[in-house]
């Protein structure tokens, strides 16, 4: 159970990492201030956090076998 919660958590982290990564490289084009892009990244990381923590664990629970 232990190593389920370990690799979700990894899977899910960086998946939300790199969605604020991607939203950072978004606003760099447009013309936004760097307190709104590192608002707005802070913002995409824990809503990416909050709807991924519920979908991954359970997938990555199924692949192992509990």
């Amino acid at each position: 159970m232990r190593n389920v919660v370990l690799v979700s958590g990894l899977i899910y982290t960086g998946i939300s990492l790199a969605l604020s990564a991607v939203f950072l490289v978004l606003t760099i084009l447009g013309g936004y201030t760097w307190v709104a892009r590192i608002g707005g990244a802070a913002w995409v990381f824990m809503l990416s956090m909050i709807i991924l923590m519920p979908v991954v664990t359970p997938m990555v629970k199924k692949r192992a076998g509990g």
